[in-house]
């Protein structure tokens, strides 16, 4: 056995995405690392060993414009591209990848953390080290930094370190909240363990295993859809344990849980009621895919009136949009439906204050063992939401080491610090400006080669009637300035008349209707292809996103064209009967069957939304506008550019660019569903960067084949120019060029 001690700035102990991302982005910001996990694997519940798919903001596509950018839009990124198909084992390594990539990280795998050196009373405490067992090379560690971060999910730091934490269920008086139990008790969410198989062209038997049991004793078919097809997160339902304690127990939780899955597949072979004979076991799961363990108390305790209710947070760092999403404790073996969904209308904020220990001053958190209530915990919890929070605790340790400082106190004295670390490095994080005084962009002129105005969709020359007899139909347009005429192309059975509605979207984190301005009646005066007009030119509006509702008729279609909208614009249906009644809910508009393609409309007055000058400044995602520079089309051959001019020349020795990847695409790790772009098409492929010098325009940069949302160029010596371009080439399909951002700086740094 050989004892060593590894010095760091930050430690961080849990190698799930919530420590990925901590890790890289301590690291990114300077601070050395040392990166702890327990598996031979990285990724936690969404590596190879248990195979959860990741999911997020987007809600499965419920929410719109939500997809995470930062670290986790990277990973889903890089997925993409290496392994569309959802391989978990190649999963592993894109993920092992990023982390590799970092030479300030240090890498411990298969090392348990089981001793934590800590002090002071109980209302402040510091840890001081941890130790680790690496079991493959007998190396007892000890790990000593002045910031360690619990992303361990169960919460194994902070509970050995003495840091304040919550289990089980609130009662409901305890946080108001009214999907927390009357009476509190010790229940959790349950354990999963999933399953994978495949065709092998030949029949092939099945003889269960012993730890098998009869699923169809406790009539587990009659409550739960059995199919041959599923594969993996299809049986995210095979769940138990939320009765017992997922730790102490998991021996038998994961016993139980192989005896079921065995038994479903047992089901599947051997019953008789289905077409399996040549089907086989390719993979069942040996650890447990846990939901729920401890919830560590921070300064602020996420609550769900703060989720549905949107609360906006002056300490905001990052946002998240899965459902409030609770399952039966008695998992498989209950009576109850196996999850109830609360939505609310939308997108909302995460408080650095619920991710750093109310009373061990050294310690933050992130992953599901956030300061969260166990009702707010149900949409925390998910990985790539959980991937935010590490990405943002992870900048916020690298800035404690450099200032020296607690991370209360940077709450108190360096938030605006971190929210502008976390806006420059495109993290995940809404209704935050970039106003860093360093940008030159700010002080520059911004003008472009041409700007898309027309805000309008054409049918194509194959246009398809889209009946909306039974569904709502919404067009979320960005106001900008405002929204005084709409036409939508319809095609009429006969003569009607129908209710168009104009809605505002209640704030940048929702894309949905929320709050009604103005109805009009509008006629179509006769069968056939027609103009559905409505003016709202005498209604009070604020610049942002509205939606124009066409109220269900029997005797109407909305022309729909394949091509994609411009930007920020959505074509939505609603399916629900009674718009307008309660809390609006964003699952209630679905945006799916109209995803990337293009109802007939026109809008006057002509738009601002897609000026150059939003590259310098402001958001960097959608919120209340797409919020970013747009071109006319490229046209074959052509290229298009945004320009930034100064005064006088300045000294430019780097060049950070944000592009547009379409975070309204739903991307996914594994199976859930298949996106057929290997890249997205609104992201920019070739360009480059010019400089004005007194000898004219010079090319400084030349990049072709890009792939990434964010790039960063160092002009290593430096140029000294009154102006600069973007210059766009080509696109990875999209017709127009979009950039989303543009910051120049004098130093390399």
């Amino acid at each position: 056995m050989i004892e060593l001690t590894h010095p760091a700035e930050v430690t961080v102990v849990g190698g799930g995405l919530a420590g990925v991302t901590a890790a890289v982005s301590a690291a990114r910001n300077g601070a050395t690392v040392a990166l702890i996990n327990n598996r031979g694997v990285l990724g936690g519940n969404s590596s190879s060993e248990i195979r959860v798919w990741v999911v997020g903001a987007t809600a499965h596509g419920a929410q719109k414009f939500a997809r995470e950018s930062g670290l986790m839009g990277e990973l889903f990124a890089e997925n993409q591209w290496r392994n569309p198909e959802g391989n978990p084992v190649l999963w592993d390594h894109v993920v092992l990848d990023l982390v590799r990539a970092e030479p300030n990280i240090t890498l411990f795998l298969n090392t348990e953390v089981r001793e934590v050196e800590a002090d002071g009373d109980e209302g402040d405490r510091v840890i001081r080290s941890v130790t680790g067992w690496q079991s493959g090379s007998e190396r007892l560690i000890r790990f000593e930094s002045p910031i360690f971060l619990d992303c361990t999910g169960d919460g194994l730091v902070g509970l050995l370190a003495g840091a304040r934490f919550a289990t089980g269920r609130e009662d409901r008086s305890v946080y108001g909240e009214e999907w927390a139990p009357e009476v509190a008790d010790d229940n959790m969410l349950g354990s999963t363990i999933l399953f994978y198989t495949k065709d092998a062209g030949r029949p092939v038997r099945f003889v269960p295993p012993g730890i098998t049991k009869d699923i169809e004793a406790f009539d587990l078919p009659l409550r739960r859809h059995i199919d041959p097809g599923m594969n993996g997160c299809d049986y995210w339902w095979i769940e138990w344990g939320g009765e017992l304690d997922a730790v102490a127990d998991n021996e038998r939780i994961r016993d139980e849980l192989w005896g079921v899955a065995f038994g479903i597949w047992d089901y599947i072979k051997n019953s008789g009621r289905f077409d399996a004979d040549n089907l086989t076991l390719e993979w069942v799961g040996t650890v447990p895919g846990k939901r729920e363990y401890r919830r560590f108390i921070g300064d602020h305790v996420l609550t769900q009136q703060d989720i549905t209710g949107q609360t906006r947070f002056p300490d905001a760092i990052g946002f998240g949009g899965w459902s409030i999403d609770l399952h039966p404790p008695g998992g498989i073996y209950a009576a109850d439906s196996p999850s109830k969904h609360l939505f609310g209308p939308g997108l909302y904020d995460i408080p650095f204050r619920s991710l750093y220990s109310v009373n061990v001053r050294n310690m933050l958190m992130a992953g599901r063992d956030i300061s969260a209530s166990h009702v707010a915990f149900g949409s925390t919890r998910v990985m790539a939401t959980c991937a935010v929070v590490g990405e943002a605790a992870g900048t916020a340790a690298a800035l404690a080491v450099r200032r020296g400082v607690t991370p209360r106190q940077i709450s108190t004295t360096h938030l605006d610090e971190l929210q502008s670390m976390l806006v420059r490095q495109d993290a995940s994080l809404l209704g935050v400006s970039w106003q860093d005084p360093s940008d030159l962009a700010l002080k520059a002129s911004v003008t472009a080669s041409s700007t898309l105005t027309r805000l309008a969709g054409e049918a194509g020359s194959e246009p398809e009637p889209f009946p909306i007899g039974e569904a709502d139909f919404g067009l979320l347009l960005p106001a900008d300035p405002r929204i005084d005429v709409v036409r939508i192309g319809v095609e009429a059975r006969r003569a009607t008349t129908v209710t168009v509605e104009l809605w505002s979207t209640g704030g940048g984190l929702n894309h949905i209707p929320v709050r009604l301005l103005a109805s009009r009646e509008a006629h179509v005066a006769q069968a056939g292809r027609a103009w559905l007009e409505a003016r709202f030119d005498d209604v009070a509006m604020e610049q942002g996103n509205v939606v124009v509702v066409v109220r269900r008729n029997d005797d109407l279609a909305v022309v729909v064209g394949g091509d994609r909208p411009p930007y920020g614009v959505l074509g939505l249906i609603s399916r629900v009967p009674a718009l307008g009644v309660g809390t609006p809910q964003s699952n209630a508009w679905s945006a799916f069957e109209l995803r990337r393609r293009t109802p007939e409309f026109e809008v006057r007055p002509a738009t601002s939304a897609y000026r150059p000058g939003q590259v310098a400044g402001g958001f960097a995602r959608p919120f209340d506008g797409p919020n970013l520079w747009a071109s006319e089309p490229l046209g074959e051959g052509g290229e298009e550019h945004v320009e930034l001019r100064w005064p006088e020349e300045r000294t430019i020795g780097r060049v950070e660019l944000v592009f547009n990847d379409d975070v309204d695409e739903d991307l996914v790790n594994l199976h859930h569903h298949r996106t057929p772009y290997l890249v997205m098409p609104e992201l920019v492929k070739d360009y480059r960067i010019e400089v004005e010098t007194a000898g004219g325009w010079e090319t400084v940069v030349t990049v072709e084949g890009n792939r990434v949302r964010r790039r960063v160029h160092v002009l290593d010596a430096g140029a000294r120019a009154g102006a600069l371009r973007v210059v766009v080439t080509a696109t990875n399909g999209d017709e127009r060029a979009m950039i989303v951002a543009v910051r120049v700086f004098t130093n390399h740094a």
